[in-house]
């Protein structure tokens, strides 16, 4: 398959390595015309991968020499804030193909999806790949598993055929939306594990933060039309674990940092990469205010990203919010609900396939 790869960032060079060595014909765009020469020469991303060999087959090929007229596959490894410019640049140059989305985040102005925005930009469908997938191990053929969502069922089997490796299985998944929600909403709750590491915390309160954050991310979700076996998955559960406690992770490292006392517009530049969690926060701030969900934790973050509160002073106010029970039935109640509905669209699809069946027998 002849594949582009929009961005040549950690998660970007990685994957285009890992489809590679799969046998793709694969080219990764790169900003400028001296990052292409340097990763061409080099067969290695210093910045990024240090110490990664890259295969001599992957070409890097700058945007503004870039050719997408053959391409087969589009894959978006990019900032979600930057995925609609991206996804209009690309939409002016491509033919048909398929369309995989790795980003993670919702857009700040808009709250949308990146397969929202793909779509919109593009007028076609995206696929989402999301789960534990840390670029340095994947990169390092470390055995992962991550899970495709699109709501093509046979779009998403060839991707998933696509990608598929020894030391990366993919599974497929229909939730898009619990897929792509689950991946944007880790970022800030990794943000205040980090936060809560950077205050000298241990592991009672980075598992009591994880805990609490996956019920409140599930009840918005959920909310928002997921499914909620999605959020015991690996786009769930696995990456928020991921996310949360791996030295590789930069949005964990920026809570740590701004514990510390550091500026959070000033992050990103300590860390040397986007920190997703930040805008998300922000993101997650206002859909929740929209859709009248209480999510303590994100906006504790939130208060922490955007009006500067210590951290310190969010765990005294987290810790002292009214007393409550952990009614888990609340969220299997939800879960019944949510399951009684989809088994009544079946039918109702069912019921409609049926008459579109009889009336064309009655027309032969």
């Amino acid at each position: 398959m002849r594949v582009t790869v929009v961005g040549s960032g950690s998660w970007g060079s990685a994957f285009s390595r890992l489809l590679t060595l799969r046998g793709h014909e694969v080219q990764t765009l790169t900003m400028t015309r001296d990052e292409a020469s340097t990763l061409n020469a080099a067969h290695e991303n210093e910045h990024f991968l240090p110490g990664v060999r890259l295969p001599e087959e992957l070409v890097f090929v700058a945007m503004e020499d870039a050719d997408l007229g053959d391409a087969e596959l589009i894959v978006y490894a990019v900032p979600t804030q930057v995925v609609r410019e991206v996804a209009r640049w690309v939409s002016a140059r491509r033919r048909r193909g398929l369309q995989l989305s790795l980003a993670k985040g919702l857009e700040r102005e808009t709250l949308k999806r990146p397969t929202e925005i793909i779509a919109q930009e593009t007028g076609d469908t995206a696929a989402a790949l999301s789960g534990p997938t840390h670029a340095e191990e994947v990169a390092r053929d470390m055995p992962a598993a991550s899970v495709i969502a699109c709501g093509d069922a046979g779009m998403a089997e060839k991707l998933q055929r696509a990608v598929n490796a020894d030391t990366f299985r993919v599974y497929t998944n229909g939730d898009v939306v619990g897929v792509e929600f689950c991946g944007a909403a880790k970022n800030p709750i990794a943000l205040a594990v980090g936060m809560a590491d950077g205050l000298g915390y241990g592991d009672n309160t980075r598992a009591t933060l994880m805990t609490r954050s996956l019920a409140e991310i599930a009840r918005l979700g959920m909310k928002l039309g997921a499914d909620f076996p999605t959020f015991a998955g690996l786009a769930g559960i696995g990456d928020l674990i991921a996310t949360c406690t791996s030295g590789h992770s930069r949005n964990r490292r920026a809570g740590e940092l701004i514990a510390r006392g550091e500026d959070p517009a000033s992050v990103e530049a300590i860390i040397g990469q986007v920190v997703e969690g930040i805008p998300t926060a922000y993101a997650l701030h206002d859909l929740s205010e929209r859709m009248g969900v209480e999510m303590p934790v994100t906006e504790a973050v939130y208060e922490a990203v955007a009006r500067g509160t210590s951290p310190a002073t969010l765990v005294r106010s987290l810790m002292g919010r009214e007393l409550t029970s952990e009614d888990a039935r609340a969220d299997l109640w939800t879960l019944l609900a949510q399951l009684r509905q989809t088994a009544q669209a079946a039918q109702k699809t069912a019921r409609q396939t049926a008459k579109r069946t009889v009336r064309r027998l009655h027309r032969s």
